[in-house]
């Protein structure tokens, strides 16, 4: 059996879950059958079973563009390109809105079964139209013409699977939950300090983590602005980079400048680090916060948890699938609107909860080791990439 991914990351060009999530199922499929990957970039190499293959955005075509348009019109444009090699898989897996379009194209020009995997979904992201304007609407009508298509599903979570068929025209017995998962061997504590000394993190004090992208979906703007309200004598340490637009670049800026006007423990790193940094922060990290507004997983918390750090993170989507309330960490409920764009209702009590949260974690040492322990178990329990990627071989196999 061979399957061809199309994705829009994949290594060394990885910036969300999505990314590490096809990386990491890539390489355990690799181990069961032939995997072929097409991705934005230019990659181009093999190894065993797995060969990879990049495909670069055209320079010049859209430079007159509305620039709110032009990763609309690339986007389409590559997936063309993906499929101009024919297809000799017996399966198309496609990963995120920006390779359904590659997967449209190869169902009807080849007939290969598709199936999607739903890492998000766009009427559920309203934010997306500041990033994108009318594109939205464009990326909107790609992903539900993908997923309506599709020979099978995989929703990431049982919350995903319910919004999937209330959102799309789908039969529920083409959706499919198969969880998120992690390299467990890579994943875990270590004793090495070397990235905290070089951002300047104090190791004889308690550390608050936050990990992801600057975008409204991570909700990190209610993370700073609960940093009033966690205890002083904590230092924040906010790893994030990669805005969706550049006003809420600025608006991240703004928010991080004014709260080291009264503290000087705030510590922001504006890139993308290692796996290597990555998980020395994780390890040494008193709490992991994630306070999004939408998470149809959360990687990242189980990354967290499998380097034995306590979670504090918002009771949304996926999330309440992976963090248990009061044994791996706590669940702070969030009351959102139901309408777009879905912010909390009380911004102010929500940023509060979740510093209380913090602040719990951070002054039990009982109850942090103990969440920290039964984080790590509940990981190699449920999510381990090894039993996740049968499942997908056997999706496969009934589709074929």
């Amino acid at each position: 059996m061979k399957a061809l991914f199309y994705t829009r990351e994949f290594p060394p060009y990885v910036y969300g879950g999505a990314g590490v999530h096809v990386e990491y199922l890539a390489g355990e499929l690799a181990k069961l059958m032939e995997v072929d990957v097409r991705c934005f970039g230019d990659q181009d190499e093999k190894s065993d079973n797995l060969s990879v293959k990049g495909y670069p955005f055209e320079d010049g075509v859209f430079e007159n563009s509305d620039d709110k348009l032009k990763s609309v019109f690339k986007t389409l444009s590559t997936g063309l390109h993906m499929n101009a090699e024919a297809i000799d898989a017996d399966v198309v897996h496609c990963h995120t809105w920006y390779a359904h379009f590659a997967g449209i194209v190869s169902k009807l020009c080849y007939g290969t079964p598709l199936v999607i995997t739903t890492h998000s979904l766009e009427p559920l992201r309203p934010w997306k139209r500041e990033q994108l304007g009318r594109g939205y609407d464009a990326s909107s009508w790609v992903e539900k013409t993908a997923i309506e298509m599709a020979d099978a599903l995989i929703a990431v979570s049982e919350e995903t699977k319910e919004d999937v068929i209330k959102h799309f025209n789908v039969d529920e017995s083409k959706v499919h939950v198969i969880y998120n998962g992690i390299n467990l061997q890579q994943y875990q504590t270590t004793p090495e300090t070397s990235t905290l000394d070089e951002y300047g993190v104090d190791k004889t004090k308690p550390y608050v983590l936050f990990v992801g992208r600057i975008t409204r979906q991570k909700g990190i703007i209610h993370l700073v602005n609960a940093i009033k309200y966690i205890d002083p004598d904590t230092q924040i340490v906010l790893c994030a980079g990669a805005p969706d637009t550049k006003e809420i670049g600025k608006e991240m800026e703004d928010a991080v400048n004014e709260v080291k006007k009264d503290r000087k423990n705030v510590i922001w790193i504006d890139k993308m680090v290692t796996k290597e940094e990555i998980i020395q922060l994780y390890s040494h990290a008193d709490v992991f916060c994630c306070p999004s507004i939408y998470e149809p997983f959360g990687i990242i918390n189980i990354e967290a948890m499998a380097c034995e750090t306590a979670v504090v993170a918002s009771a949304v989507g996926g999330i309440k699938e992976v963090v248990v309330d009061g044994e791996t960490g706590f669940l702070i409920p969030l009351e959102q609107q139901k309408e777009a764009p879905f912010e909390p209702i009380d911004p102010d009590k929500f940023s509060r909860d979740l510093a209380d949260g913090i602040n719990k974690v951070i002054k039990d040492k009982n109850l942090r080791e103990s969440m920290a322990k039964k984080g790590r178990k509940r990981v190699e329990e449920y999510f381990d990439w090894v039993a996740i990627a049968k499942q997908v071989e056997s999706l496969y196999k009934s589709l074929i």
